[in-house]
């Protein structure tokens, strides 16, 4: 029986490779609106972050997904981030 390959991803906070399903995505959909993704399938260029407060800071603080969804993040994307890394 073959073995599933484990989609992974990098961190736009630490910049280390983890399995899809452990990151929270930030996705920009076709008309450039952004949003949070939490089941990872929604249509669009998609940012991934650690569920860490730490890697999310360092992220805001080099705007590394600013530049990987070439647009800018508002306040409120931000705010939704955070409050899904605190809530779980």
């Amino acid at each position: 029986m073959k073995v599933k390959k484990i989609p992974m991803r990098m961190c736009n906070g630490c910049m280390e490779m983890k399995p899809k399903k452990e990151l929270i995505r930030i996705v920009k959909n076709s008309e450039g609106i952004l949003s949070v993704d939490l089941t990872g399938k929604k249509p669009g260029r998609g940012a991934y972050i650690c569920r860490d407060a730490q890697c999310l800071e360092k992220a805001i603080k080099s705007k590394r997904i600013n530049k990987n969804l070439e647009t800018n993040v508002s306040a409120e994307i931000y705010d939704n981030l955070k409050e899904q890394i605190i809530n779980g």
